[in-house]
């Protein structure tokens, strides 16, 4: 068993190897410099999703939302800070109205729609805003 995993790098895609221990210093790109894990949802496009879910090692919590969507524009916050506190499992937001194929992909019948992903496998799914604290024990389980 190897002591680092392959994370995503995700502004540039750039495939990191990082050491397990070094994940709560939430470390950088190698070859771009950004924070591959910057502590905030990331908003990947369809093809960095794939790639997210293809070759990065972390656990992915995927929230699929829309900006018309009322309980969605509420949930970002509690989203936000989750990820915030969780450095070892990505946080990604994907728009349905800006990526409409995505929906469809997933076959999301509601929003705010939380799938979450391991080993790029869905592993969880779940409808519907909650409160941090249920969102901090669904991600945890994904994380165990």
């Amino acid at each position: 068993m190897t002591d680092a995993l392959i994370l995503v790098c995700p502004r540039c895609g750039t495939l990191n190897r990082v050491p397990k221990a070094r994940l709560a210093e939430r470390p950088n790109c190698g070859s771009c410099k950004a924070a591959l894990l910057p502590g905030a949802p990331i908003e990947p496009d369809p093809a960095l999703l794939d790639k997210l879910l293809s070759r990065d090692e972390l656990p992915l919590l995927l929230d699929l939302w829309a900006p018309w969507c009322g309980p969605c524009r509420s949930f970002a916050p509690v989203f936000a800070e989750a990820a915030s506190r969780l450095p070892g499992i990505r946080f990604a937001k994907l728009d349905t109205e800006a990526h409409p194929q995505a929906a469809a992909r997933f076959g999301v019948r509601a929003i705010p729609t939380l799938i979450a992903f391991r080993g790029g496998q869905e592993v969880a799914r779940r409808s519907g805003a909650m409160p941090l604290s249920e969102l901090l024990r669904f991600a945890q389980a994904l994380a165990g």
